[in-house]
């Protein structure tokens, strides 16, 4: 378990590494330069699957177990006793979670990881690979159908011609020829006042955007603004027109991909109020009035067109799904079915069937863009807790008997130096604004680290402290990586340190 906290995972984990935030690179570089370094490497692998290891190794010659425990905080034995486990595993597989993309150097977080699966082989086969794991219902989902700048459905390239005919032929429209805007990109061009109308469904920028108060301000700023959401969220009460998506999940018929691309049908189990009408009809019926017919607001339907233009669902027939229980895509054959495991052709023993190598590459490290001084000395990393989910729109309206509202969760060192006590409401201050938040101890924390989540941002905006700082690949902000400093507001009585502050 590689982590900044010593979570519950980390607790019953057979290793710990005690990652100083951002460090990911240097810590996989280190792995890498000891499985090299120890003649783990899986060099027939290596040689007929892959491309680029010479400048690689290169790269992670000079990044000793000691050199990366200065960068990272992880003890220079750890580094030498994950190496060697993985490298000797004989199956093993890399997970990881937004802690590693939500950096302005994600991408390259990810690609060092990778360095480290073709580096021993762990990829390619039953048990082995690198599963990032989606933090949403339905992320994976969504990008299948096209819902991203840059692809058409089924991660076909937008700037392919041969895709774009394909899709065109169906749709029976042109599709530009060019890369969308990412999220962030579309913030850029509000404030340029190039984008000056947005549609947003299913989503809450206005909370969960980095520098929430310049996302919010470029949003009310919009000529128009819709929002379509089974709730009034925060995004919503700055819209022009809301759509209440008033059918759930529960009321909604369709499929779901989970992180393991497996496609599954989803009914719904209970009727929705009377004349509620959920995503899809709405869409269908705002494509009318613009003059385009979409076809009936059927699931089927239109996941039957999905069939006609990605290659990796056209054998998904919709009771094909309900037989099989869930398929796995690709799926290009309606009577066969892939392994259950990407990138097998990688071991083929003829290189014609094992088609492009893999490649190695060279990323070098980035410390994080909002760097600590002595007037913001503390890191602040955000996330998610147990009971609750991304902004509060549906969690926070239920109760949990582990739901506590949020808090600025410290070190008890930290604690002890602050002279601030559980439950004493302070001042988390970072160079972009400030909040107001009770105080919790976190054992798990070490000194120097502090950490909050956004999921109660109607009473603690944590969004307000991150940094607006994104990676230039993805366009995902560096939503880890915060420097704030605590200050307080007012000693309880008994508490240790200082006098109240005016």
């Amino acid at each position: 378990m590689v982590d900044p906290r010593r979570t519950a995972t980390a607790e019953f984990a057979d290793l710990w590494l005690p990652i100083d935030v951002g460090a990911d690179i240097p810590l996989a570089h280190a792995i890498a330069h000891e499985i090299i370094a120890a003649g783990l490497v899986h060099e027939e692998f290596v040689a007929r699957a892959t491309t680029g290891y010479a400048e690689f190794a290169a790269q992670v010659a000079d990044w000793t177990p000691e050199r990366a425990e200065a960068r990272t905080g992880v003890p220079a034995d750890l580094v030498r006793a994950a190496a060697r486990a993985y490298a000797t595993a004989p199956k093993a597989q890399l997970c990881w979670t937004l802690g590693i993309t939500e950096h302005r150097s994600g991408v390259d977080n990810v690609l060092a990881l990778c360095n480290l699966a073709l580096l021993c082989g762990h990829v390619g086969r039953w048990g082995s690979g690198l599963s990032p794991l989606r933090g949403q219902n339905n992320v994976q989902g969504g990008g299948d159908m096209g819902a991203l700048p840059n692809r058409l459905p089924g991660f076909q390239a937008v700037t392919d011609p041969d895709a774009r005919a394909r899709v065109e032929a169906v749709w029976g429209a042109p599709v530009p020829p060019e890369d969308g805007r990412n999220l962030t990109e579309m913030f850029a061009a509000m404030e340029t006042g190039d984008l000056r109308a947005l549609y947003v469904l299913g989503e809450n920028p206005a909370q969960s955007e980095a520098d929430a108060t310049r996302a919010r301000r470029l949003l009310a700023g919009l000529d128009h603004l819709v929002v379509q959401d089974l709730y009034l969220t925060r995004t919503a009460e700055l819209a022009d027109v809301v759509l209440p998506a008033a059918a759930a999940w529960c009321e909604s018929n369709g499929t779901v991909t989970n992180s393991e691309r497996r496609v599954q049908r989803v009914r719904a189990a209970v009727r929705a109020p009377a004349g509620a009408r959920d995503d899809l009809a709405i869409l269908v019926a705002i494509a009318d009035r613009l003059g385009t017919d979409l076809g009936p607001a059927d699931p089927e339907t239109m996941w039957d067109e999905l069939r006609r233009v990605s290659p990796l669902h056209t054998g998904m027939g919709w009771a094909r799904i309900e037989a099989l229980g869930g398929i796995q895509w690709p799926c290009p054959s309606e009577t066969d079915l892939e392994p259950s495991f990407l990138h097998g052709r990688l071991w083929a023993d003829d290189p014609a069937d094992r088609g492009r190598p893999a490649p190695f590459s060279v990323v070098e490290w980035v410390p994080p863009a909002d760097p600590l001084a002595p007037d913001y000395p503390i890191r602040l990393t955000t996330g998610r807790r147990l009971d609750s989910y991304n902004t509060g729109v549906q969690t926070r309206r239920f109760s949990s008997p582990l739901r506590f509202g949020e808090t600025v969760d410290l070190s008890p060192a930290d604690a002890a130096d602050l002279g601030v006590a559980p439950g004493e409401t302070v001042r988390v201050v970072s160079r972009r604004g400030s909040v107001e938040a009770p105080v919790r101890i976190d054992p798990g924390l070490r000194a120097g680290l502090a950490f909050m989540t956004l999921h109660f941002g109607d009473d603690v905006d944590t969004n307000r402290l991150t940094v607006e700082a994104v990676d230039p690949k993805s366009g995902t902000a560096e939503f880890k990586a915060t420097a704030v400093r605590i200050e307080r507001i007012a000693a309880p009585v008994g508490a240790r340190g200082g006098t109240p502050a005016p």
